[in-house]
């Protein structure tokens, strides 16, 4: 595991916990396990960071963490990850999404040109909105579980792999 790889690339806690915009969340952001990178924490925040990469609302950084401190995970793994989807990304994401729930559902999947607008995502809601969702979700859910499971045994293999090491 490639833990101090990733510890220089995150932040400082202390200087998080006396940010302006989080002491909001007082003695929430004391607890260590927020921002430890250990075998507890890491799976967790994959998980979380996983499943909000595939929520398709704004602010899903805010919801991983807000979700990484009700699961006591760390926080900087979990809203990384959110940025999977990024603009890049998101359009393939998201349309394969919209074609596994339509799969799922047994339905055509329909052709369907973006308009950035307010009416177009008010008329696709009952078109193309339930299978998007529905193909989000098992995404989501599948990731967080997949996410999860990977990241535990690589974390057991590289500890054997060091155990292994000292002899």
């Amino acid at each position: 595991m490639p833990k101090k790889l990733i510890q220089r690339f995150m932040p400082n806690p202390a200087t998080l916990r006396e940010h302006k915009h989080l002491r909001i969340f007082g003695k929430l952001l004391h607890k260590p396990n927020l921002w430890a990178l250990n075998r507890k924490s890491a799976p967790g925040a994959f998980a979380v960071g996983l499943f909000f990469a595939w929520v398709p609302m704004p602010f899903q950084m805010v919801a991983a963490a807000g979700f990484a401190i009700l699961f006591n995970v760390n926080i900087p793994v979990s809203v990384a990850l959110v940025w999977i989807t990024n603009p890049l990304t998101m359009p393939v994401m998201f349309y394969g999404a919209y074609l596994l729930g339509a799969k799922v559902m047994g339905l055509e999947s329909q052709e369907f040109h973006f308009e950035a607008s307010w009416h177009w995502i008010e008329s696709s809601l009952t078109t193309i909105g339930p299978p998007f969702l529905l193909g989000c979700g098992i995404l989501a859910m599948i990731s967080a579980v997949v996410g999860y499971f990977v990241i535990q045994n690589l974390w057991k293999y590289s500890v054997l792999i060091k155990w292994q090491n000292r002899k």
